[in-house]
């Protein structure tokens, strides 16, 4: 395989000059220029496309940090966001996040090497500090699942759907309502969480401390994932007076707090209701009644969005709310009103 230097001594030239050939220079003469053209295409030269896009300060690639690749939330939005992209001309690198803290030291090191000309930042937070460093360096991030005032974004009414979830069980006769919830520096937790106590408020209910529950943070994703729905819900379960329907924050949670009833001999939805958040693909076969979030799009939009932002220079702020749905299965008791 020839390289940049073949071409160079053969045309009897500097690689400076072949590479300002390759890259269409107006400072080479046009005779120069055909002359290291005609040379690298009889060699069949192929420069290296990164490479390239570095000479004219552009890459190709649009870059996405996401945390926990094996979460289903993630592979699906991932889905859209592949299949956006795959209709663009750009090129997907992920960076992929083990613990949610780390996403801000991912984001630096996209700033610093500049291998992306874009970046979707998924799920995790982003400080004040990190917004003015995005915006100083001018690299267009558009945030998925996530929210800033200052930077552009695109999530779901997560407090709508809780509270339409929360409102539902409290139509269906029950009062005693707890949610097992992520770590409150999540956006989508605490927004869940909003949903859930202006549902109550509006029953003229008051929440009980002990029976919201934050989950844990063991696994380093913000307590979204079944295992710490499974010691949440052991922690709630320990406790002498128990709620009667319990709203959780993530499908995923929902799996733990299933395992968990299921342990303790918990009836659901007999002994307690259970309503979820997401309708990842699973649930449906476990008859979990969610709120749907409309994942895929999500990506796709989010993809748009970006080429936009590199296509057209958009520079207006930006920030979308797709809507959600609840889907009334099984764990509910949504079949018979209460009381």
């Amino acid at each position: 395989m020839p390289t940049i230097y073949d071409v160079a001594r053969k045309a009897g030239v500097g690689i400076g000059t072949v590479s300002r050939a390759l890259n269409d220079s107006p400072n080479i003469s046009p005779e120069t220029k055909e002359k290291v053209l005609r040379v690298a295409r009889e060699m069949g030269y192929q420069p290296h496309a990164l490479a390239r896009g570095l000479a004219k300060k552009r890459t190709g690639a649009i870059g996405a940090i996401v945390p926990f690749l094996t979460n289903y939330f993630y592979l699906e939005l991932l889905k859209g966001i592949q299949h956006e992209i795959s209709r663009s001309k750009y090129d997907l690198i992920l960076y992929s996040a083990d613990d949610v803290t780390r996403g801000e030291e991912l984001l630096e090191r996209v700033l610093r090497e500049r291998r992306v000309d874009g970046l979707l930042y998924i799920s995790m937070p982003l400080s004040n500090r990190a917004a003015r460093k995005v915006r100083s360096r001018q690299l267009p991030v558009v945030l998925v699942d996530s929210y800033h005032p200052e930077v552009d974004s695109i999530h779901v009414e997560n407090q709508q759907g809780a509270y339409q979830a929360t409102r539902y069980l409290l139509e269906l006769g029950y009062r005693r309502l707890g949610m097992i919830n992520g770590k409150l520096r999540s956006f989508p937790a605490r927004e869940r969480r909003q949903g859930f106590l202006k549902a109550l408020s509006d029953f003229g209910l008051s929440p009980r401390p002990e029976w919201m529950i934050e989950c844990d943070d063991m696994d380093g994703q913000d307590g979204f994932n079944a295992p710490a729905g499974y010691r949440a819900m052991l922690s709630l379960l320990a406790l002498d007076d128990l709620p009667e329907a319990l709203f959780v924050a993530s499908d995923v949670q929902a799996y733990g707090v299933l395992r968990a009833a299921r342990e303790k001999g918990v009836r659901i939805p007999d002994d307690l209701a259970l309503v979820a958040f997401d309708d990842i693909q699973p649930s449906e076969l476990i008859g979990l009644s969610t709120v749907r979030q409309p994942m895929f799009e999500m990506g796709q939009r989010a993809v748009k969005r970006l080429t936009e932002k590199l296509e057209n220079g958009v520079q207006d702020l930006w920030h979308e709310t797709l809507g959600t749905r609840l889907i009334i299965r099984s764990t509910c008791g949504g079949d018979g009103r209460k009381g």
